[in-house]
């Protein structure tokens, strides 16, 4: 059962690496489709991640829930197991993919901030846009940790 969890995992990592080689390649587009692109492989990689915390909870034989986040994968443990550990370390660590995530997450559940239009007394009240990088290269760097984490974590359940 779980390495079924595994496969929509891969799958959707899959997806995300598709439209990720489509954001790299040289074909012009227009700003709203590199945007869709970029928004649809983030989109992606955060079902994948979601999808990893059931997959992680069928292997701890819990058949029906389906917790939606790291904590509430924690709160299916009396006892913490190799896995949340790992997670809670990576969701704690400044840089790591799942931290890269939370902070992708966030970006994209808030409307765009409303930014001043340029005038000579206001000229330095306006920054470039702020959040975090959601450049193909970077995304793809998520993609490649998370896909080595759950063919890990598959090789290691399927030896069990």
């Amino acid at each position: 059962m779980a390495s079924q969890w595994y496969s929509l995992v891969a799958q959707k990592l899959f997806l995300a690496n598709t439209l990720l080689a489509r954001l790299e390649s040289d074909t012009k587009r227009s700003a709203a489709e590199t945007e869709a692109l970029s928004q649809g492989s983030a989109e992606l990689l955060l079902r994948a991640r979601q999808t990893l915390l059931v997959m992680i909870a069928r292997y701890h034989q819990h058949k029906a829930e389906k917790p939606q986040t790291l904590a509430e994968l924690e709160a299916l443990f009396p006892y913490e197991v190799h896995e949340t550990r790992l997670l809670r370390e990576l969701a704690e660590t400044s840089g790591s993919w799942w931290n890269h995530l939370d902070q992708v997450e966030s970006a994209l559940s808030q409307p765009p901030t409303t930014r001043k239009n340029v005038t000579e007394e206001n000229i330095i009240a306006v920054s470039v846009e702020q959040g975090p990088d959601r450049s193909a290269a970077t995304l793809r760097k998520t993609l490649a940790a998370m896909t080595e984490l759950a063919k890990r974590l598959e090789e290691q359940h399927s030896e069990w």
